[in-house]
């Protein structure tokens, strides 16, 4: 079952599915070393990596297992970063929320924003029970942002990942719909 990629707006920015154009945009956010310092996969050294990641998010949506979105700025149009809801499994009624934005685009709430966004429309649209995240125990700016939307630490996920050859833990985070509380309405899409 396909899963049509929705064009969500906010006060400051715009969520929409990936085209072809933005392959060297997403190369510059995942091939950037201080982006991805906490990230469980090394940085992108080919630009062929966002072309595949491009062509993995059409597949995503045709698969129905969820939905990357590209956030823009609505000031200058500029790309940020993404956001994604994936692993959505109808039965359970649950999905995973990630994200990655480029090292300008921190600090002012863009991340929490473009979330809270995608969330209303996973909430509404896909009639979801709960929402997992998962964060390196070392982004504090990550947990902040999930825990800003509700997100509930978990626990600690012990030596999960390798993260730049350091074995590394992760908190998860879930959110469940009752306790979910909506930021106001986002700007209806055009």
């Amino acid at each position: 079952m396909s899963l049509t990629t929705p064009t969500l707006h906010t006060a400051r920015l715009r969520l929409r599915p990936f085209d072809d154009a933005d392959a060297d945009d997403l190369f510059a956010l995942h091939s950037s070393a201080h982006v991805l310092r906490y990230w469980d996969a090394p940085p992108w050294s080919e630009r062929v990596r966002a072309e595949r990641f491009i062509t993995a998010c059409r597949e995503m949506a045709e698969r129905g297992t969820g939905a990357r979105l590209a956030v823009d700025r609505v000031s200058d149009g500029a790309f940020i970063g993404w956001c994604s809801l994936n692993s959505w499994n109808p039965d359970y009624r649950s999905a995973s929320l990630g994200y990655c934005y480029g090292d300008a685009a921190w600090g002012h709430g863009y991340a929490t924003e473009a979330a809270g966004a995608l969330l209303r429309w996973a909430f509404d649209t896909l009639n979801l029970n709960r929402v997992q995240a998962e964060t390196d125990t070392r982004n504090v700016a990550s947990a902040r942002v999930l825990e800003k939307l509700g997100f509930v630490r978990e626990g600690t996920l012990r030596e999960d990942c390798i993260v730049n050859g350091e074995v590394s833990d992760s908190w998860v985070y879930g959110l469940i719909r009752r306790d979910w509380q909506p930021s106001p309405d986002p700007i209806p899409a055009h």
